[in-house]
């Protein structure tokens, strides 16, 4: 699995993703499909997209991993067919799109605290610990609000290189937003934000931007989709959740947090600390973004198609990249929202 990940990864490294297709090799014409967006699903969209061109060579499917905000832009400019973001998409915008916009949450994931300290092969962060970090007071991996929580770990006196995103993003969203829902400094400090502005850290692009300054980087730790770290080997810290549990990222974990999430109309729904004692407390959906109306019928009907295949037997691929593959009611609701465009 870690090395199929590592592939995936490698090919992300390219500015545009994309996978041939012509139409002598399948039925009907050929059909190209452009989206950006969101790096968070990047890996399991790159999958899907270079398995139904395999099985349907007449449908191109190119994909840029440019992060959520600027996915969303070229949405609203009309220059994609389709987006990805990992911060929905605010009223505000979908307002702005002429003929509506149809939001498809397609995975979820955790969003975890990966670390590069040599010795402290395990770590547990307290709320206020790791709070505290991303606010720039605990500036020291030896710190007591650190310490007290790993009284075996050999905790250096170094600095702690805070990483954090360069880019307009929604995995910055969600992990600000859960950072404000857990303290009222954070929240009035920073706030919830696709591209908050950090009171420490190096910048850094992209998920996988993220994933190599921390590799590289002595003393860091930045915050990662799951699956980015995982098949870096990353360390990854156990936080503490709501209920005052150490709990680490995995499937399990992040099913329990999502597990209370109730799917509204609009099909956006936030878990920002989940209540659960066996949640992990940074978990997430991710969408697509979708037009309600296409005026080429081919691309409507090549880009429903690749959606659904995401949504059934693409959802097979999840676990093993490191996602979390969406409860059935939610599938569901998809479903009916793709036969409605």
């Amino acid at each position: 699995m870690s090395g199929r990940r590592l592939v995936v990864l490698a090919v992300l490294s390219a500015v545009v993703q994309s996978f041939s297709a012509c139409s002598s090799g399948g039925k009907g014409e050929a059909v190209k499909l452009q989206g950006a967006g969101a790096s968070f699903p990047a890996p399991l969209y790159l999958k899907w997209f270079k398995t139904y061109n395999a099985a349907h060579p007449n449908v191109q499917v190119d994909y840029q991993s440019v992060g959520s905000g600027s996915g969303i832009k070229s949405f609203m400019d009309r220059t994609v067919d389709f987006a990805a973001s990992d911060a929905a998409m605010k009223p505000e915008d979908m307002a702005k799109v002429e003929g509506g916009v149809q939001l498809l949450p397609m995975t979820a994931g955790a969003i975890v605290l990966a670390y590069n300290v040599p010795d402290v092969p395990s770590l547990k962060l307290s709320r206020d610990a790791y709070v505290g970090i991303f606010l720039g007071k605990i500036t020291k991996w030896n710190d007591p609000a650190i310490t007290k929580a790993n009284p075996d770990a050999k905790l250096p006196a170094s600095p702690i290189n805070v990483i954090v995103r360069a880019d307009g993003s929604g995995t910055s969203f969600v992990f600000s937003k859960h950072l404000s829902s857990i303290s009222p400094e954070f929240a009035s400090a920073v706030g919830a934000n696709t591209q908050p502005n950090w009171p420490v850290g190096t910048k850094s692009k992209g998920n996988e931007g993220v994933t190599a300054s921390i590799t590289t980087t002595p003393g860091a730790i930045g915050y990662v989709e799951y699956g980015y770290a995982h098949s870096q080997n990353l360390h990854m810290a156990t936080l503490e959740n709501k209920s005052g549990e150490y709990v680490a990222a995995n499937t399990d974990s992040a099913k329990a947090a999502l597990a209370s999430a109730q799917l509204p109309q609009d099909m956006i729904v936030w878990v920002s600390d989940p209540t659960s004692k066996d949640a992990y407390p940074i978990v997430t959906f991710t969408w697509m973004l979708l037009y309600k109306k296409y005026d080429n019928k081919e691309k409507l009907a090549a880009l429903k198609d690749l959606v659904i295949y995401g949504l059934t037997d693409g959802q097979r691929d999840a676990e093993p990249l490191g996602y979390v593959p969406l409860p059935d009611s939610v599938v569901a609701a998809d479903k009916a929202a793709v036969e409605a465009l």
